[in-house]
């Protein structure tokens, strides 16, 4: 079975919580794409743990880990993050962890260079995380990058971190007018946080497309959700990847491979980090309070979730392009103390009602057509069928269900690995 686990939405929908309870079913997770621009949080009974760049099957012993061709890879920030798992008695070893050989390296600079174009833009940024993607991935499509496979060559790094400094400094130095970089530096710093992940390097080709003829199932991990994508999201606030299910075969280094089943992931409500079109965001004392319950803070940054009522037009739209063959419905328990429950069931732009989810200058003026649905009001975390629920929580994840076109399979009462409820399809 190939299966991915999907954002639906803007991220932050719970994608590492469903992972780390699903990755249990799984032989292998495979992140495909992205870097530590986001974080899942997970909690289990080992702890709460945050993972950035790590697959979210690391926390299971049994399962391995790969780390595929589509990412990009702050070995810093892995360094450090491997560290603190294993601190909390997480083991970590080439067997259960594999970094393809293709996965791009980012270097210092790109963080440097991120937040120096941020800078410049001011009153215009894009709300980046400062954490050099959207630069590792130009220099990635410019062919200017590092991969961890020139790490098993490291009598060859000097001269072409060289070469890869010299020209990076025609826009650090001359276009930025910043300190140059310096060659030595970046080689010392391979050295201190890279080159320690020599042994885990691996043709994840090889490996995955062995393990789907071995029959081993194998789950395919995102990040972000559908909105981020850089080809169907709010461009240009999104990432500078592809995070759409489509893309998770090739990402992972398996393009010949057809996924069997797709997971979206989708949150009770909506939140959102960072800047650009948010049209069903609350504001005031109803948006802090939603804040508040659900805990909405960015796992990777810290900041405050901009919050919203569920976003039937997005989601539809995200479904969509995610080809979701399923829903897993999150943080169902954090409405449990709205006596109203407030659903955004259509955009109005410039008069007209509209129900299909639109891009550019039309999606900046959508205005939020909100209705309110009966809330609970009562505490759902011990529920483990459906029937358990109560009829309004029943009410609401059937409207969810049908507003977007997807069954839901999965609803999520808490953080903890039990409190979910696996729906009969």
């Amino acid at each position: 079975m190939l299966t991915a686990i999907v954002g639906i939405n803007w991220g932050d929908e719970g994608k590492g919580r469903m992972v780390d309870l699903l990755s249990q079913r799984f032989d292998i997770v495979c992140r495909y794409q992205g870097g530590n621009n986001a974080g899942h949080t997970v909690v289990n009974e080992r702890g709460r743990f945050i993972l950035n760049l790590l697959p979210s099957g690391i926390l299971r012993d049994e399962t391995v880990n790969v780390m595929g061709p589509g990412m990009v890879v702050d070995a810093e920030h892995l360094y450090h993050e491997v560290e603190r798992l294993r601190e909390g008695g997480i083991d970590i070893t080439p067997k259960h962890l594999k970094i393809s050989d293709r996965a791009t390296i980012c270097m210092p600079y790109h963080k440097l260079l991120d937040g120096l174009e941020e800078d410049r833009l001011a009153g215009k940024k894009f709300g980046s995380t400062r954490r050099g993607i959207a630069p590792v991935y130009a220099d990635k499509y410019m062919k200017k990058t590092l991969r961890f496979g020139d790490l098993l060559h490291p009598e060859l790094l000097a001269d072409k971190m060289a070469d890869l400094v010299e020209w990076k400094n025609l826009t650090v130095a001359g276009g930025y007018r910043y300190e140059p970089i310096k060659a030595d530096e970046m080689v010392a710093w391979l050295e201190n946080f890279a080159m320690p992940f020599r042994d885990y390097i691996t043709d994840a080709t090889d490996y995955l497309n062995e393990a789907a003829k071995e029959g081993k199932d194998i789950l395919f991990e995102a990040q972000l959700g559908a909105l981020r994508d850089v080809d169907f999201g709010i461009y240009p606030f999104t990432s500078s990847s592809n995070n759409i299910a489509a893309y998770a075969p090739i990402g992972a280094g398996v393009p010949n491979l057809k996924l069997d089943e797709c997971i979206g992931i989708i949150k009770a409500y909506s939140s959102c980090v960072g800047e650009g079109p948010f049209t069903c965001e609350l504001f005031g004392p109803e948006g802090d309070a939603l804040r508040e319950a659900g805990g909405e803070y960015g796992a990777a940054t810290g900041r405050p979730r901009r919050v919203g009522g569920f976003d039937v037009v997005a989601s539809r739209y995200g479904a969509l392009v995610q080809g979701a063959t399923c829903l897993a419905l999150t943080k169902l328990d954090v409405l449990s103390y709205l006596e109203r429950i407030p659903v955004c069931v259509a955009y109005e732009i410039n008069g007209r009602r509209v129900e299909k989810f639109p891009m550019g200058y039309d999606l900046t003026v959508a205005k939020p057509v909100y209705e309110y649905f009966e809330g609970w009001g009562s505490d759902i975390s011990d529920a483990r069928h459906f029937e358990d629920l109560p009829e309004n929580a029943q009410k609401y994840v059937r409207y969810i269900e049908s507003a977007v076109g997807v069954p839901v399979r999965y609803v999520s009462v808490g953080a903890e690995r039990e409190q979910y409820i696996e729906m009969e399809l």
